[in-house]
């Protein structure tokens, strides 16, 4: 089996789950995936989804942004001239990370701050296919 081009996704997420002492099995329980495909993503066997990469950043309480621009779903974000620190991505990174939000309200409450900041996309970063990977919702 061919390795996917993430090594730097694998990497990192080893990285952090090592820095949070953390064991691979103690993160897989709490991301709820399995030991065994928390193990193939690491070593940049498997290309895991938004949904799984946002429960992986809630188990190492990192933002869910952070791991969908190492995982090339997310553009990187670049500041834009004439606008100040990237607050928006601030905004995005805490929503993301707030263990007291289910999914739903994740998604409500992004679509609901683009829409106050603009949604020209000229302050806001979306995946490549022009939506939010936080607000994507699955067969509903």
């Amino acid at each position: 089996m061919s390795k996917l081009p993430l090594p730097d996704l694998g990497a990192y997420l080893r990285e952090q789950r090592e820095s949070a002492q953390l064991s691979l099995r103690q993160l897989a329980e709490m991301a709820g995936i399995s030991n065994p495909y928390l193990s193939q993503i690491e070593r940049g066997l498997k290309r895991p989804s938004a949904e799984i990469l946002q429960q992986i950043a809630r188990g190492l309480q990192v933002s869910a942004e952070s791991l969908y621009v190492r995982a090339g779903i997310l553009d990187e974000r670049v500041p834009q001239p004439g606008t100040g620190p990237a607050a928006s991505s601030d905004v995005l990174s805490a929503i993301s990370a707030d263990p007291a939000l289910t999914d739903r309200q994740r998604g409500v409450l992004v679509e609901i701050y683009k829409s106050f900041v603009g949604a020209d996309g000229a302050s806001e970063t979306t995946n490549r296919t022009g939506t939010s990977p936080v607000g994507a919702r699955s067969g509903g």
